[in-house]
């Protein structure tokens, strides 16, 4: 059982067609891992009971009995959504996120809702309003975030798949940290319809697995049109995984973008890593490029005005009138509103929203909203305009390992700049995926990324499936979270 805690996708998918584990049995081994090991670990803020989780079944295909973790901005019907935030203690979604309804159409059982930085606001999963959630490989350390419950849980060998959800890089920057895939669609790709909404404009629902294949197969199971969300791609059905047979195409020309992988600040041990995946990327068969992106340096400043802009807008409407609590000493109308958002929301959110407000008022809104969509659109030609001469870009996900935890309680700079490299994909719309290629001298895990034109998903995947399978790093876990530990 000790090999079923790290065991991918596929391989439990056909140890139960196989009929050599039932799918009740597999839901209480991975139950009973969160048992055991999540007390300390604080993936999940909350885990259902067997009953329920098996009564929302349904005769799928894809993902027939596998067991998933969602993080807690996604609507589950019935279910809390709390956004790991004080204002939605006590709400309960009424309808199921289309993301859900595809998994759970394709078989899968949906076990728990994960940790996460309030309302998505934070790389490092510290800003939860409930619990703290801890690196499976140095529990001194953070996942990262915002989705590091979702990352911690499927790292550590709890679940199997996980989803999360990336503004900025709240999927792939914790799955580098932590040592597993994370993936970030092009943007329309998953429905955003159920996802509590942070910043509109870049929003996506990405998946969290241990190995290529099994991220290909989740997202092939909820990519597609959704008519309920008016920025949602054409095409129904998408199948990412048909490609994946360990090699890359002839002629592939990938774009290694030099102004991100030897940026001033990289890890010793991150820059050798990120060189040693560049090599085996030739080996494979792929040209390299070296090339420069220059608005990608100011991708940062970018995401930091027009993701607080429409988080303020998006906050809005928990008010204390139709969303969440309600504050109890409040007597007057501008009271309910003041106090109740004022005892609900953490710090970093109501910085944001302050910040959000600032830059868009009157007299400010030209100066950063306006000038920050301008270099939006911007980069936005540039990564295209590079597209035209390389078929994917490659690049660090995290300038060095996970961090301690409160190592920028005092340097805010600091921990806005953990999005430095992976937010340009955000911003201009494509997708991204990042996946494990090393380790620091301390043991901690190491990721790169590529990143590809609009819908390009397929590509992405078969030539990071055929590094994968080079390469050993998807097959080492967390020594604290195997069944011998």
């Amino acid at each position: 059982m000790n090999n079923l805690a790290f065991a991918s996708i596929k391989d439990v998918r056909a140890l139960l067609d196989q009929k050599k584990i039932s799918a009740d049995e597999l839901l209480d081994f991975y139950l009973a891992r969160f048992a055991r090991y999540d007390n300390d670990l604080g993936s999940a803020l909350e885990i259902f009971d067997k009953k329920s989780i098996q009564e929302q079944a349904r005769q799928g295909g894809l993902l027939q009995g596998i067991p998933g973790l969602i993080k807690d901005n996604i609507c589950m019907q019935g279910r809390r959504l709390g956004c790991a935030s004080k204002v939605l203690e006590t709400y309960k979604a009424p309808y199921n996120a289309t993301a859900i309804e595809r998994l759970m159409d394709a078989g899968s059982l949906l076990i728990g809702r994960a940790n996460m930085d309030e309302f998505a606001m934070g790389s490092s999963t510290e800003t939860s309003a409930y619990q703290m959630t801890r690196n499976p490989w140095n529990r001194d350390c953070v996942p990262g975030g915002s989705s590091g419950g979702a990352i911690a849980a499927v790292a550590a060998g709890l679940i199997p798949f996980a989803l999360g959800s990336e503004t900025g890089g709240s999927v792939r920057q914790p799955a580098s940290l932590c040592g597993i895939v994370g993936s970030k669609p092009t943007y329309g790709l998953v429905s955003r319809f159920g996802l509590v909404a942070y910043s509109s404009s870049m929003d996506q629902i990405g998946v969290a697995t241990r190995t290529v294949y099994d991220n290909a197969l989740v997202l092939s199971a909820m990519a597609g049109n959704d008519p309920r969300d008016g920025t949602s791609v054409t095409g129904k059905k998408f199948d990412f995984t048909k490609d994946l047979n360990g090699k890359i195409p002839a002629g592939l020309k990938i774009g290694v973008i030099d102004n991100a992988v030897y940026a001033e600040g990289i890890n010793p041990d991150v820059a050798q890593a990120l060189d040693d995946a560049i090599k085996q990327l030739e080996k494979l068969g792929a040209t390299i490029q070296h090339i420069k992106l220059p608005t990608m340096e100011y991708s940062a400043a970018t995401y930091f005005v027009v993701s607080r802009a429409e988080a303020a807008s998006n906050l809005a409407r928990f008010d204390g009138i139709r969303y969440g609590a309600r504050s109890k000493q409040a007597q007057t109308l501008d009271e309910v509103y003041a106090m109740s958002r004022t005892e609900g929301f953490g710090d970093e959110v109501k910085l944001r929203i302050l910040l959000g407000n600032y830059v868009l008022s009157v007299g400010h809104a030209d100066q950063y909203y306006n000038n920050a969509k301008k270099v939006q659109q911007m980069m936005r030609a540039e990564f295209l305009a590079a597209f035209e001469g390389v078929d994917l870009l490659f690049a660090p996900v995290a300038a060095a390992g996970a961090f301690p935890f409160n190592a920028f309680q005092d340097n805010a700079v600091h921990m806005d700049l953990q999005d430095y490299f992976t937010c340009a994909a955000n911003l201009v719309g494509i997708p991204a995926v990042s996946v494990p290629c090393g380790f620091t001298k301390n043991n901690l895990p190491i990721g790169f990324q590529l990143l590809g034109p609009d819908l390009s998903e397929g590509l992405i995947f078969q030539v990071l499936h055929a590094y994968e399978q080079q390469t050993p790093w998807h097959t080492q876990h967390p020594e604290a979270f195997k069944e011998n530990a």
